[in-house]
Order: C-alpha cells, then sequence, then structure tokens
C-alpha cells in the first residue's frame, strides 16, 4: 500500500476551478476529482501553517493539543502525542517526507526514515524543486508499501510564478504599473505594510494594481497544477498510479483584499477557513464523488488509517493502527461512501498569529468573536448569513443578536470543554508574548526608528520608507 499525503500551502478552495472558480486554475487537480472524491466545504480549523499541520498529523485540533499560536517560543508539542507518520512507520510503512515544516518546530520530522529538508536559499520554495526530491525517492521505494509528504508552497507569497503563466490571468493591454490606478494604495497603506514590504512587495516591483496580484496568484495555482501533473505522470511511469491513495488537502487559504487583508492568510473568513480536500484511490474510491457537508483537516488521520486497516496490506500491521484516543478528527469514508453528507454539523476556528479570534461555523452561520486584533481594525463580535451572504460583507451581530449570542454561547462551552480546567493556551500566548506578527512588525519599525503606537495611528508607506533608509545610509 502507498500513501502520498500532499500539502497545498495557501491554496483557497475557491480559486480552483473545481470549486467554481471560472477561471482555468486547476486542470489537473479538477482531473484527480473526477477520478475520486472532492470535499465542497473543507475547514481549516485552526490556521495558519503551523498549526494546521499539526492537526492534520495528530487528527487534534489546537485546544486538544496546546498548539494554538504560529510561530510562537511557548508552543510545543510532547513526543507523547500520536503523531501519523509514527504510527504508520511503527506498523510497518516506509516513511518519507520533502518538506521544511521541521525550520518552524522539530516535531514536524517525527517519525519519518528520510526527512528531506527542501529548504533552500529562498524563503519560498518551487515545486520542481520538490519534485525534483520526490521523484527519486519513489523510485527507490516504489516496491515498498510507503507514507511519502509533500510540501508545496507554490500558492504561498511572494507570487512569483514563470512570467510565461501571468498572461492568461490577467487582462491584455493592461499596465500593472499604471501610475494612475490608486487600488493599492490601502494596501501599501496598511499597518501590516513593514512586514509585507519585504517579503512581498520589494519582490514583485511597484505594482498599483491590485489585479495584477490576483493574476499572480492565480498563475502560481496553475503553475502548481503542472506540477502536481508532472508527479501524477511519474506514479504512472513506476507503475504506482493506480496502487496510491492520493490524498492533497490545503492547509489554509489566502485573503486577496477581501476584508482589508491583502494577500495573505489570517482571519477566520472563507477566503482563509475553507480549502480544497480531494483524495483518488483507484479501485476502492469511486469516481466522482463530490461531498457536501462540513469536513475538517483532522478528519484526515483516522481516514487514513481506518484506510490501512481495510487494505491490510501485506508486511503491515494494520491492528496496530488502531485509533488514538481523544481524536477530534472522524474517519471520513463514510462521506467517501455517500453514507453521510459530511463528518459534523459545526465546525469550530481559531487563529493566534496576526490577530487572535475564535468562531464557530455551522450550516447557515459564521461568528467570530476577536480577543485581539493585531494590525487590523475588527470589531468583536461578527455575524455571517452565509446563505444570504456567501462573501461575509454584512455583520449582523448587532442585527441578530440573539442569534450572535446563541452561537458565542456555543463557543465558549466548546473551548470550556476541550479546556476541562486547563489553561487556555490563547490567553497565555496574549498574556506573555502578545501576537507573534505583531511582533515582528514591531521589531521592523524598531529598526527604522518608529514605533508601534505612531504606526498604528499613521500607517503611511512613504514615513516608512523614508525612515527605513535613513537608517539603513545611517
Amino acid at each position: 500500500m502507498k500513501i502520498i499525503l500532499v500539502s497545498l500551502d495557501t491554496l483557497r478552495a475557491s480559486r480552483l476551478s473545481g470549486y467554481g472558480y471560472g477561471k482555468r486554475t486547476s486542470p489537473h487537480l479538477d482531473a484527480i476529482a473526477r477520478d475520486g472524491v472532492l470535499f465542497e466545504r473543507a475547514y481549516a480549523a485552526d490556521i495558519p501553517t503551523e498549526v494546521a499541520h499539526t492537526g492534520v498529523f495528530t487528527g487534534k485540533i489546537g485546544l486538544t493539543t496546546g498548539v494554538v499560536s504560529h510561530g510562537s517560543d511557548l508552543t510545543h508539542l510532547p513526543k507523547s502525542v500520536e503523531w501519523l507518520p509514527n504510527l504508520l512507520r511503527a506498523a510497518g510503512f516506509t516513511t518519507g517526507a520533502v518538506d521544511n515544516l521541521y525550520q518552524l518546530k522539530e516535531w514536524f520530522a517525527r517519525g519519518y526514515n528520510h526527512y528531506i529538508n527542501s529548504v533552500g536559499g529562498n524563503r519560498w520554495i518551487d515545486g520542481k524543486k520538490i519534485n525534483e526530491l520526490a521523484m527519486p525517492w519513489l523510485e527507490q521505494h516504489k516496491d515498498e508499501s510507503f507514507f511519502l509528504f509533500l510540501h508545496y508552497w507554490d500558492a504561498h507569497t511572494p507570487y512569483l510564478p514563470p512570467a510565461s503563466y501571468v498572461p492568461e490571468f490577467y487582462e491584455a493591454g493592461r499596465d500593472p504599473y499604471d501610475p494612475s490606478n490608486a487600488s493599492m494604495e490601502p494596501a501599501y497603506n496598511h499597518t501590516a505594510y513593514p512586514f509585507f514590504k519585504h517579503h512581498h512587495y520589494d519582490l514583485v516591483g511597484n505594482v498599483t494594481d491590485t489585479a495584477y496580484y490576483d493574476a499572480l496568484y492565480d498563475a502560481e495555482i496553475r503553475y502548481l497544477d503542472d506540477r502536481l501533473k508532472e508527479l501524477d505522470d511519474h506514479l504512472a511511469k513506476l507503475g504506482i498510479r493506480e496502487d496510491t491513495l492520493l490524498v492533497l488537502f490545503g492547509d489554509h487559504g489566502e485573503s486577496l483584499t477581501e476584508h482589508d487583508i491583502y494577500w495573505d492568510h489570517c482571519g477566520l473568513y472563507e477566503p482563509t477557513v475553507h480549502v480544497p480536500v480531494i483524495l483518488r484511490w483507484p479501485g476502492r474510491i469511486a469516481p466522482g464523488r463530490r461531498v457536501p457537508g462540513l469536513v475538517q483537516q483532522a478528519d484526515l488521520l483516522p481516514t487514513l488509517l481506518e484506510a490501512v486497516r481495510r487494505e491490510s496490506p501485506a508486511g503491515i500491521d494494520a491492528a496496530r493502527l488502531a485509533d488514538p484516543e481523544d481524536l477530534d478528527g472522524r474517519s471520513l469514508w463514510p462521506a467517501i461512501e455517500g453514507r453521510a453528507e459530511g463528518t459534523r454539523e459545526t465546525i469550530y476556528l481559531s487563529e493566534c498569529a496576526w490577530q487572535a479570534a475564535r468562531g464557530i461555523r455551522n450550516d447557515r452561520y459564521k461568528f467570530i468573536a476577536t480577543y485581539d486584533a493585531g494590525p487590523f481594525r475588527r470589531p468583536p463580535r461578527e455575524l455571517y448569513d452565509l446563505q444570504e451572504d456567501p462573501h461575509e460583507t454584512a455583520n449582523l451581530a448587532d442585527a441578530r443578536p440573539d442569534i450572535a449570542d446563541a452561537l458565542e454561547s456555543q463557543l465558549n462551552a466548546f473551548v470550556a470543554k476541550k479546556l476541562a480546567g486547563r489553561p487556555d493556551p490563547m490567553t497565555e500566548q496574549l498574556e506573555r508574548r502578545g501576537l507573534p506578527f505583531r511582533r515582528r512588525i514591531e521589531q521592523i519599525l524598531n529598526g527604522a526608528g518608529m514605533t508601534w503606537d505612531a504606526w498604528r495611528r499613521n500607517p503611511d508607506r512613504a514615513l516608512f520608507d523614508r525612515a527605513a533608509a535613513g537608517k539603513q545610509h545611517r
């Protein structure tokens, strides 16, 4: 038995043609979905990258593991917490990864016979490099039962796709650097600008048109899609495509100017928390299934363990792969086989990096409670009717306090039950360290001789650029 788990970092579900997007960003992903099952409403319960992947590999949300923040020195995952690669390796699988999450936290390298760190000289990683590292490993282990984790970062900022991919998504004759276009001004004069200037804007150039950034994001997805086709073609060449359970998921999505978020993945809004999940397993998963109900990333671990128990491959001790205790995830197999519409009626959401917030999403409504807005301006309570307002433009918290109060009460009760008297890790993060990404901005501002309070009152791009340039010349 062969399992390939593929993380598609920063891939927003609604930007894929298979999820209804009108542009041709994902022809091969769409083909994989047609040969398998696509989950229409899959969610990242915890965002962003560090907490999302921890949930995937433990089958537990952050309130269970205590891992709720990203980039925090307070975060620790005890080795006693059961971890998917450890479980599979102990059962007899050869385990491998092409990934760089080890750069974030040591636990991401646990359980692998072969951990190939894909980190390079740049902060971003080209999917071509992932394939160059993964394909020889596949050739070496094609005759074994294996688990391989692949982590593609192409859709993550900075968006730097090959130039040939951009024209399909950007209107011909349009000038991305037109000085008369002021659509980028809100992004350039945002409180988060000092961080994105270095990590994004300076690398792309002095763009004036927000539509160009959106086109770059689409082009990155299309480029990623081609890399996935290369991987799939290689599986066919090796003769193992039909034997491989292929699982693809987005760790979180991406906001493209919505809710005052400019090409980043924060906020518990649909662009960031609604993610693609697609599975293909020829002969075991019927093609063409689309699951309409709510599921979450933590469901992947029990789904994979059940798949191994069902298959009982030679040389694998499938009996060792009972579901760990205290799982938040539930097997997707009833939904895959049409016996259920999803795995739950309610998804609980959490973030603690740029902002600190929790949310609850059911079939119709989403409620968000914000505890620290970081560099953003947020009301303490937000309520959206996702049936009538799928883009979350009308906050109904004041107009429908009955619904908002009921959902907030349900959210608070859930948090209290999960903590069971333990300290709240989000509260500890805010009280002891503050928001990790606010601290990053503060460090950048300090380097330019500016303060957070002054900058938050007047986030002026020209002001920061002059201050930063002045410090560099001294």
